[in-house]
């Protein structure tokens, strides 16, 4: 198979020859994986049972679906990746503020896939094999699982779409089987020693549905268009495409988030979560929970990789998009070390997908308006401009950026992180929100009511396009 050449620029028709049964494949089997099912540990380690947690998990990802799955329409129009299609609303400069975005969140998620794998498999091969479970063992594992990674990120789409596909069956499997083996400790109460995190019910359930479930969905923003740039809008409509992207999201992310909340429960999973994952395992598990650690953390990995290496190439225009594959590789393998050995797991994990989520959302709601002003129709050859190292074209506006666009986005991500509840970090806010994490629902509204106030009377580019036509 050969290695990829397309970076951000636009697929030619030619080559679009995904369908949405793949776009549910890939969503579906990349997300079978330690680095998901760990967030299914949140709720309980916050300090929730069983039926608190389940109802803030699926809650969460509802909400999150209906606002995230439409964003995968921009990349079936434009043929490019969103933060690249985003250009139509920032300008072809100023879509470097998705690009950064989409940077930031596949670098988190790529270093805990690889920082929570890695971690299992040292445990496992710890209880198999006696391999000493220290540093030097994990920085190892960390290591060969980003090496991995790096292969299938490198080769591209098509290589990691008939990963999917085996990791959807292969992963079910493991899952339905660990079900079982967990099943004689599982209990419904939440870990010991585990009160809840906010220190009432409601404003628990709250960030644990924000974190545990809405964050799911929210890390695909910049997403969803790596995948659905292979799709033709000439043979497949944008509702098949639409109701596609929801069940691949809704499976792909329930499932492993309900095992993971099932594990912990019933390892009593608090603090932590690898080690007591391991420790309760049955011998006859641990096999398979090492197939399933390695296995679903390089299918995951490798596309989050793959999603890093386009926004570096979108931010870098001169740089290849292998080349910014391997950069991106190395920051997230740093990003590993620092978070095995630096920080607490859960509160890394809570602080990072809330504060990108606050910084993400109103650039999420802002490209959705554009969509549906410009109804879907976009100058595909304007968009790539900036990739080009050219200037003009209709997303030009000001210098390449769109001030109000921009100044929108700033808006809401300042609301957004004014309001955010984090184990590392408090908003100002929260006084008026009575504890409440609010930052998702602050920073998108903020950030739309702004950008409609700001370009109210503006006519869509869309218009312009076609006066000049």
């Amino acid at each position: 198979m050969p290695i990829e050449q397309r970076g951000v620029d636009t697929i030619p028709e030619e080559e679009r020859t995904s369908t949405p049964r793949d776009l549910v494949a890939i969503l579906l089997g990349s997300n079978l994986c330690l680095g998901v099912i760990v967030f299914g540990w949140l709720p309980p380690s916050f300090g929730l049972g069983l039926w608190p947690s389940v109802t803030a998990i699926v809650t969460g990802t509802l909400i999150g679906i209906a606002f995230t799955a439409p964003l995968a329409l921009v990349s079936l129009r434009t043929g490019t990746n969103l933060s690249t299609s985003s250009g139509a609303q920032f300008g072809v400069r100023g879509r470097l503020v998705g690009s950064v975005v989409g940077l930031l969140l596949s670098l988190g998620y790529t270093a805990l896939t690889l920082w929570i794998g890695g971690d299992v498999m040292v445990g496992v091969l710890s209880r198999l094999t006696g391999l000493p479970d220290g540093g030097a063992s994990r920085a190892l594992m960390y290591g060969v699982l980003a090496a991995c990674t790096v292969v299938g990120a490198v080769f591209g789409y098509r290589l990691l779409l008939r990963m999917s596909k085996l990791l959807a069956v292969a992963m079910v499997v493991l899952l339905a089987v660990g079900v079982f083996a967990y099943s004689g400790d599982f209990t419904t109460a939440a870990p010991p020693d585990t009160p809840y995190l906010l220190g009432s019910f409601w404003p628990t359930w709250v960030l644990a549905a924000v974190a545990a479930g809405l964050s799911g969905p929210v890390a695909f923003i910049t997403l969803l268009g790596d995948y659905t740039r292979y799709i033709s809008p000439a043979r497949h409509g944008s509702r098949k495409v639409f109701w596609a992207t929801c069940a691949g999201l809704l499976f792909g992310l329930l499932v492993p988030q309900l095992f993971g909340t099932y594990t912990a429960l019933a390892a009593r999973a608090g603090l932590d979560y690898a080690g007591p994952l391991v420790e309760a395992s049955p011998g006859w598990y641990l096999i398979p929970l090492l197939l399933a650690a390695a296995g679903g953390s390089i299918g995951n990995a490798g596309l989050m990789l793959y999603s890093m290496g386009l926004d570096l190439d979108a931010i870098l225009p001169r740089a290849t998009r292998t080349r910014a594959t391997l950069i991106a590789a190395g920051v997230a393998t740093g990003f590993v070390f620092l978070g095995s050995f630096a920080w607490s797991a859960q509160a890394a994990m809570t602080s990072f997908v809330l504060l990108l989520t606050a910084l993400g959302t109103p650039w999420a709601v802002i490209t959705l308006i554009g969509h549906l002003r410009c109804r879907g129709k976009y100058d595909q050859e304007a968009l790539q401009v900036f990739n080009r190292r050219a200037r003009g074209g209709v997303y030009w506006y000001s210098a390449g950026w769109n001030l109000r666009a921009t100044a929108s986005w700033a808006a809401g991500a300042a609301v957004g992180l004014a309001a955010v509840s984090t184990p590392l970090y408090e908003g100002p806010l929260l006084a008026l929100t009575g504890g409440v994490d609010c930052s998702f629902i602050l920073s998108g509204l903020v950030g739309g009511l702004v950008y409609t106030a700001l370009t109210f009377r503006t006519a869509p580019v869309r218009e312009v396009v076609l006066a000049i036509d």
